[in-house]
């Protein structure tokens, strides 16, 4: 198995902590892992990895912000045939909408041909100790499921 890549964007913090904490779920579950921020990664680059976890934050009523925008147009009708994928999200239950990203994200992966092949997590903004016991069982159990 090659490695996993994750990429991510956050504002406040909270969505770059758990990626984090995947991230060492990951390795805990013997598997290599790269995690990027999406400002800092080339669309392209996806295509590069058989195992990916897109992570965003969730902005206004249930969107994903600017900072992810780019990519997720960029990585528009690339072909993700093979690929193996999940997806998480920090978001505010304040709003009808909570980690809306996710659904948008997930969306965009299977229109491309991804598969997704774990339920995706949805985290109320900075996690907390329950939390991060999820995220790192989050990574472990992907790399089970690749």
């Amino acid at each position: 198995m090659g490695k996993i890549l994750i990429v991510y964007c956050s504002m406040t913090g909270n969505t770059e902590t758990i990626a984090k904490m995947v991230e060492e779920g990951i390795i805990e579950g013997g598997s290599e892992v790269v995690r990027k921020d999406v400002l800092e990664v080339d669309a392209n680059e996806i295509l590069d990895y058989e195992a990916v976890i897109l992570g965003s934050y969730t902005w206004g009523e249930g969107e994903i912000p600017d900072e992810f925008l780019d990519y997720y147009d960029e990585i528009n009708g690339l072909d993700f045939t093979g690929k193996k994928f999940a997806v998480f999200s920090s978001g505010d239950t304040s709003y009808d909408n909570f980690c809306g990203a996710v659904d948008i994200l997930e969306n965009r992966i299977e229109v491309n041909g991804g598969q997704i092949v774990l339920k995706s997590i949805k985290i109320e903004q900075y996690p907390n100790e329950d939390d991060e016991v999820r995220c790192k069982e989050f990574g472990k159990r992907f790399v089970e499921s690749i």
